[in-house]
């Protein structure tokens, strides 16, 4: 799917909740610029998707129109197919990741990230011989983790660990200096 396509199917939702808010504070709860969230609107009403209303105080009411509710219909239908390949592509990925753990000899293992895929990863660890020993993560620090207590970087080398498992997608190769800075080998890294 599409990041544009993405964008306007919140966007639709939001309006559809919604329709008179203003776009100002559209672009804050859709953290999307004010220019781009303006220039979606000027498109989904000039291709029929929503009905505009003038309310008092320069306000504008959107109405979803039969046009628009086909359009969110089907934008929905791509999302959900492009979220559930996502989730099989992940699956394999970490069942892969896991087996290979296994026939290494790895037996204990530290996630570095606290998000979704390490949601998947822990649910897909429960059908292995591997064991979590902990999880990293800078930003989620002193949080629940099924169980576990989010530590920081600075707790790395406290638990005992064979491998780290990488278990958040975005800036993998940054990830991976900062472990070795820290004096983490390559060797004990694995990244999905």
């Amino acid at each position: 799917m599409e990041k544009e396509d993405l964008h306007i199917l919140r966007l639709m939702g939001e309006l559809d909740q919604d329709g008179s808010s203003s776009q100002r504070e559209l672009s804050q709860r859709l953290n999307l610029s004010l220019g781009l969230v303006n220039t979606f609107l000027k498109r989904l009403v000039n291709k029929g998707y929503f009905k505009v209303k003038t309310m008092p105080r320069n306000r504008l009411k959107y109405f979803l129109t039969p046009e628009g509710l086909a359009r969110k219909s089907r934008l929905t239908a791509e999302y959900l197919r492009y979220s559930i390949n996502f989730y099989r592509d992940v699956k394999n990925l970490l069942i892969g990741k896991f087996s290979e753990m296994e026939r290494n000899q790895v037996s204990k293992v530290l996630f570095f990230g606290a998000g979704e895929v390490a949601e998947l990863a822990y649910l897909y660890l429960q059908f292995t011989r591997l064991e979590l020993s902990g999880v990293i993560d800078d930003e989620q620090r002193g949080k629940n983790f099924f169980g576990f207590v989010i530590k920081g970087t600075e707790s790395i080398h406290d638990s005992g660990w064979d491998m780290i498992l990488l278990t958040q997608l975005d800036n993998t190769e940054d990830t991976i200096l900062k472990l070795r800075q820290v004096g983490i080998g390559s060797d004990r890294i694995a990244a999905i």
